[in-house]
């Protein structure tokens, strides 16, 4: 599935959903393979066949297969670490913050691409999972290594606007309640 046959499922009462997607790849606040990295990973995050169909094809001339491999181990990893560390950061037992995660998670430390464009990509991951811990932490990261807000808030904002694309073709496909007569 391409772009625009992406674009083409998006139905009329999400025509904002479309205009954001259309815009974000004339965006040139990220460079190629952070931007492509990206919209890879968080499609993989939103666990929308479609989503990850299309945006595998747009990233696919884009994306060497090492960076390819590193988007889908950030999406990879941080679906692990999302979880794990939301439960640490909102349980009431503060214990566990204390216990040591043992979860393997190497690829952060040696992700085969720039290490900036690994945590783009696994702070858009996290945004959309919704794990305060690891946006603070990524965030944290990509500031500590010089990265402009703004870089950082478009990759927040792509990350929106890719899971507002798989909320809108799934809504397409409920059925609307007939009223009773």
């Amino acid at each position: 599935m391409s772009i625009d046959a992406l674009k083409d499922r998006i139905p009329d009462f999400a025509k904002d959903v479309r205009l954001n997607l259309t815009s974000m790849a004339s965006d040139e606040t990220l460079g190629t393979q952070a931007k492509y990295g990206l919209f890879l990973a968080a499609a993989i995050a939103t666990r929308n066949p479609a989503v990850i169909t299309a945006m595998e094809v747009l990233a696919a001339d884009k994306l060497t297969p090492e960076a390819l491999a590193a988007t889908k181990s950030a999406a990879s990893v941080m679906a692990m670490n999302n979880i794990y560390y939301r439960f640490v950061h909102l349980a009431s037992n503060k214990e566990y913050a204390t216990m040591p995660a043992r979860l393997r998670m190497n690829v952060i430390a040696n992700p085969g691409v720039a290490k900036v464009d690994f945590e783009l990509w696994s702070l858009a991951v996290s945004a959309i999972n919704g794990c305060g811990a690891c946006i603070d932490a990524h965030e944290k990261a990509l500031h500590d290594a010089g990265v402009a807000s703004a870089s950082i808030q478009t990759a927040v904002r792509f990350a929106a606007i890719i899971q507002s694309v798989a909320v809108a073709i799934e809504a397409s496909a409920i059925e609307p309640a007939v009223a009773a007569e």
